[in-house]
């Protein structure tokens, strides 16, 4: 017992030095987005017909065997948008700025 009330102190100093002001991602996709994104199962045509053409085609992964299909990733400059097949299966919001914390950018 006497071992865990002396390792309080030290706690509660990290978490008052950890708490500064960093802008989290996961903070900014609570908000509402200001742009609209790609909805779930919408088209690989639906997606260029209202966004335009993405800034980078990322190459496919997976597709090695038949239960991984191939996943491909398009990046606009707001969010990357990934596909199964030739339906979206989720938008991710990419980071601000370098001082952002949040997902590592995608594997190219």
């Amino acid at each position: 017992m006497k071992r865990y009330l002396t390792t309080l102190p030290l706690l509660a100093v990290l978490a008052v030095s950890s708490a500064h002001a960093d802008t989290l991602l996961i903070d900014r996709s609570r908000e509402k987005p200001a742009v609209a994104l790609p909805v779930r199962g919408q088209s690989m045509q639906q997606v260029q017909a209202q966004f335009g053409d993405p800034g980078e085609r990322l190459e496919p992964r997976g597709g090695q065997k038949r239960q991984w299909p191939t996943i491909n990733r398009w990046v606009y400059p707001q969010f990357t948008v990934y596909f199964e097949k030739q339906k979206v299966i989720d938008v991710v919001a990419n980071r601000a700025d370098a001082n952002e914390i949040g997902p590592k950018p995608p594997i190219r």
